[in-house]
C-alpha cells in the first residue's frame, strides 16, 4: 500500500516548524527537514530522486538573479549609517529643533524613524538602532514610557513597506516568477513583467498614509504642549538650524536611492551602490568616529543568512513540488467560500500566523511560491498582492506575544513585557486599518504602479 503525499508533506513541515521551535537556524532546518523527508520518500517509493538533482541549477538561477544583487548593498548601507553615527546625528539635529515641546520631539523621532527604515531595509536593524538611540531621548523628555517604546517599534517596522525595503525586493523576485507561471498556466506566453519600480510605487502610499496615521495618533495623545528638559546639540554645534543643516545632505541621499529607481534614472542595484558610496562619502566627511570593519563584517553575515535562506527554501520549494504539495494548496485555496477573496483571505491569515514564528525571507520564498500562481490565476492583481502580504508581515511582526520585532526591542530595552504589549496596540490597530483600507480600495496599491511602463 502506497503512503499518500500529504503524509509526507505533513511529516515535512513538523519537522521545519519543530525545529524553528527548538532553536536550530533556520537555514539547517529548511534544507535537512525537506532533505530527510525526500530520503523516506525515495525509500517508500513515493519522490522521484532524479528531481534532487535540479536543486544545483536552481542555486545557480539564485546566485545569478540581478535583481538579488542590490540586497547586500543596501544591508551595506544601512549597516554603514548605524556604525558610522550618522543615525545619531540625524536625530540629536532634529531633537534640538523640537521647540521642547514634547509632540514636536515624538513627531520628529517618527520622522527620522521613516528615514532610518527606508534606508537600512531590515527591521531589526532599525529598531535596535532606535531603542538604543531615541528611546533613552524621549524618556528624558519626560515622554510616557509606553508611547516611547510603541512608537519606536511601529516605526521602526516601516522599512519593510517604505522604499528601498529588502522585503519589496524579494517579493518581487517571487511574485515576478509566480506572475509568469500564472500566466503561462492560461495560455499568456507574453505577460506584462512585474518589476521592483512597480512595487515600490505600490507601497509608497500605503506607507505613508501609515506613518501619517502614526503622526496623527502621537500629536491626539500629547496633545498638551507641555515644556520638556533641554537636548544637548551636537557637538560643535552651537545653533540648532545649522545641526539640521549638516544632515542635509544624508537626508537628500536616503531620498534620493528610492527616487531614482521610481524615475527610471537608475537600475535598484546602481542605486543602492549610489546609496553606499554616498554614505561612505558623508561618514567621511563628517569626520565621524566609527568601524567601518564591524559594519563591512555585519553586512557580510546578513547577507549570507539571507541567501542561505533563499537557498534553502529553494531546495524545500523543490521537495514540496516533489511530493506534488503545489497541487493540494491549489485545491485547497480554490476549495474555499467566497470564491477568489476566500482563497485571499485564507493566504493572508496563514502569512499573518507564520510572521509570528518566522523571518520574512522564509515566508517570502515559502509561502508566495506555492500560492501566488493560484491568486493571480483567479484574477488577484499581483501588485495588489504584493502590498497586501508586505503590511501583513508589518502587522505580525508587532503581534504580542510572539511578533519578532518586540523581541528585537527587548534586546536593547529593558521595557516589561506588559509594558510593551499595551504599548503596541493601538499602532496594531492603525496598521490593521491600513490592510483594510488597501484591501478594500486596491488603487491605494495600484494607482502609482499605473503610471509606470
Amino acid at each position: 500500500m502506497s503512503v499518500p503525499e500529504q503524509f509526507f508533506l505533513l511529516l515535512m513541515f513538523i519537522g521545519i516548524f519543530g525545529g524553528i521551535i527548538a532553536g536550530i537556524p533556520v537555514m539547517m532546518v529548511l534544507l535537512g527537514a525537506p532533505l530527510l523527508t525526500a530520503v523516506l520518500g525515495i525509500l517508500l517509493g513515493a519522490f522521484d530522486p532524479a528531481l534532487l538533482g535540479a536543486f544545483p541549477n536552481r542555486i545557480y538561477g539564485i546566485m545569478g538573479n540581478s535583481l538579488l544583487y542590490s540586497v547586500p548593498l543596501f544591508i551595506l548601507m544601512g549597516k554603514l549609517l548605524e556604525h558610522s553615527g550618522l543615525a545619531e546625528r540625524m536625530l540629536v539635529a532634529v531633537s534640538t529643533n523640537a521647540k521642547n515641546q514634547k509632540r514636536s520631539l515624538a513627531l520628529s523621532v517618527l520622522a527620522l524613524s521613516v528615514l532610518i527604515a527606508a534606508s537600512t531595509g531590515i527591521i531589526g536593524a532599525t529598531i535596535t538602532m532606535l531603542a538604543a538611540i531615541a528611546l533613552p531621548v524621549m524618556l528624558r523628555a519626560d515622554i510616557p514610557e509606553r508611547l516611547s517604546a510603541g512608537l519606536i517599534v511601529a516605526a521602526g517596522s516601516l522599512g519593510q513597506i517604505l522604499p528601498p525595503s529588502i522585503l519589496l525586493i524579494l517579493l518581487t523576485d517571487q511574485i515576478s516568477n509566480a506572475w509568469i507561471v500564472s500566466q503561462r498556466e492560461i495560455g499568456n506566453f507574453a505577460p506584462d513583467p512585474i518589476s521592483i519600480n512597480h512595487l515600490f510605487a505600490g507601497a509608497i502610499l500605503p506607507g505613508l498614509m501609515l506613518a501619517a496615521l502614526y503622526a496623527i495618533f502621537l500629536t491626539i495623545r500629547l496633545k498638551k504642549q507641555s515644556i520638556i528638559p533641554s537636548i544637548p546639540v551636537i557637538p560643535g554645534d552651537d545653533n540648532s538650524t545649522s545641526g539640521l543643516f549638516s544632515v542635509l545632505p544624508l537626508v537628500l541621499l536616503i531620498a534620493l536611492v528610492p527616487g531614482s529607481i521610481l524615475t527610471g534614472i537608475a537600475t535598484v542595484t546602481e542605486a543602492a551602490c549610489l546609496g553606499v558610496i554616498g554614505t561612505l562619502m558623508l561618514w567621511y566627511m563628517s569626520d565621524l568616529k566609527g568601524s567601518l570593519r564591524s559594519a563591512l563584517f555585519e553586512s557580510v553575515e546578513i547577507t549570507g543568512v539571507i541567501f542561505g535562506i533563499i537557498i534553502a527554501a529553494s531546495f524545500l520549494s523543490l521537495v514540496f513540488r516533489g511530493f506534488e504539495g503545489d497541487q493540494i494548496v491549489s485545491e485547497l485555496v480554490l476549495s474555499m467560500p467566497g470564491e477568489k477573496f476566500g482563497a485571499l483571505a485564507i493566504v493572508m491569515v496563514a502569512i499573518f500566523l507564520l510572521g509570528f514564528l518566522i523571518e520574512f525571507v522564509e515566508i517570502t520564498y515559502i509561502v508566495i511560491p506555492v500560492t501566488a500562481p493560484v491568486l493571480f490565476s483567479i484574477g488577484i492583481d499581483p501588485i495588489w498582492f504584493a502590498i497586501l502580504v508586505a503590511v501583513n508581515l508589518q502587522m505580525s511582526f508587532l503581534t504580542p506575544p510572539l511578533g519578532i520585532a518586540l523581541f528585537y526591542f527587548k534586546s536593547v530595552a529593558s521595557t516589561q513585557s506588559l509594558v510593551l504589549y499595551r504599548a503596541i496596540i493601538p499602532f496594531i490597530l492603525l496598521q490593521a486599518l491600513i490592510l483594510l483600507a488597501v484591501l478594500v480600495f486596491p488603487p491605494f496599491a495600484t494607482f502609482l504602479p499605473s503610471f509606470l511602463v
